[in-house]
């Protein structure tokens, strides 16, 4: 051990020395290896039933590509042949004949692509739409009250009138449809949004965040969005069975996308007075909607957990 002794010949500029500075070294002390994005994924692969979701829904759109290229009829040039109506799965025709005779696997698999392009349009567009409405409604106060009397204004009239209306005014096909659902149906997301930000906007760390001039887009999207992007997320998964149920709801009503333009609805509309006796004509389409609206309830409610920041350790 050394003694006193030793370092009383020693000059004082030998026992100590300043440090310099390094912002490069003060970086790597102070830096975190936290990923926001990667813990959102290591979290929702803890949930086995959603990741087999997940493959489940990829695997069924990725088919539906695959079923229309080895299907031996081609949807566009469907022959109608009475002959051949109600055929039962074979060999020749996969899921049988519906009661015109025409093969029901194209029309089946087409109808899903449909389907599921037309839920996924919507359920980006309701969210784009909500997410920057709720934004501004619950962030703005002034715009509080006038953003609440519009969301009471149309949340008050049943949602089938104004579909029954815009069918019957403006016309049915898929642009009418998708457009005419986000033009709806962003009030859910815009009104939690509106909540959440509300609920976050006067933190203490917000505070601090605009009195240091922090500017307005990077407290919302740094301070308050992470807590967010669960209701976001959830509410983009319910959307889609949402939608596709809610299209079948139309379909069979007779004002969903009309009749060139098939669909899971479409399809389930047209069999209603058939699948008692013909039971496979209900079960296709309805087994492929139940898949779909399971799936993305399990995906949705794990992906909103994993995206809570609240559960990241």
């Amino acid at each position: 051990m050394a003694k006193a002794s030793d370092f009383e010949g020693k000059k004082q500029d030998e026992l100590f020395y300043f440090v310099d500075y390094s912002p490069e070294e003060a970086e790597r002390v102070g830096y975190s290896n936290y990923s926001y994005w990667g813990s959102v994924i290591q979290n929702f692969l803890k949930h086995k039933a959603a990741v087999v979701c997940l493959i489940l829904f990829l695997f069924l759109v990725i088919f539906s590509f695959i079923a229309l290229a080895i299907g031996k009829y081609d949807y566009q040039t469907l022959v109608t042949d009475s002959s051949l109506a109600f055929r039962k799965p074979n060999s020749e025709y996969w899921f049988g004949t519906d009661n015109l005779g025409r093969d029901y696997w194209c029309q089946v698999w087409y109808a899903t692509q449909v389907s599921i392009r037309l839920a996924l349009i919507v359920a980006v567009g309701e969210s784009i739409l909500g997410v920057i409405i709720g934004l501004i409604w619950g962030y703005v106060r002034k715009l509080d009250r006038f953003f609440t009397e519009l969301y009471n204004l149309i949340d008050n009239v049943p949602y089938i009138i104004y579909m029954t209306l815009i069918a019957l005014v403006v016309g049915q096909s898929f642009t009418i449809m998708a457009v005419s659902m986000i033009a709806i149906g962003w009030l859910v997301m815009a009104r939690r949004v509106r909540n959440m930000v509300f609920m976050f906007r006067d933190r203490e760390y917000n505070l601090a965040s605009r009195c240091l001039g922090t500017p307005l887009w990077r407290v919302l999207t740094k301070n308050i969005l992470p807590y967010l992007v669960s209701v976001i997320i959830l509410r983009m998964a319910l959307s889609i069975p949402a939608t596709i149920n809610l299209e079948s709801t139309l379909s069979y009503l007779g004002i969903g996308l009309g009749i060139e333009t098939p669909s899971l609805g479409l399809i389930l509309s047209k069999v209603r007075g058939f699948f008692l006796d013909y039971p496979y004509l209900l079960v296709f389409p309805a087994s492929i909607v139940s898949i779909i609206s399971i799936s993305f309830y399990i995906m949705g409610n794990a992906f909103s957990d994993a995206a809570d920041p609240r559960n990241h350790v």
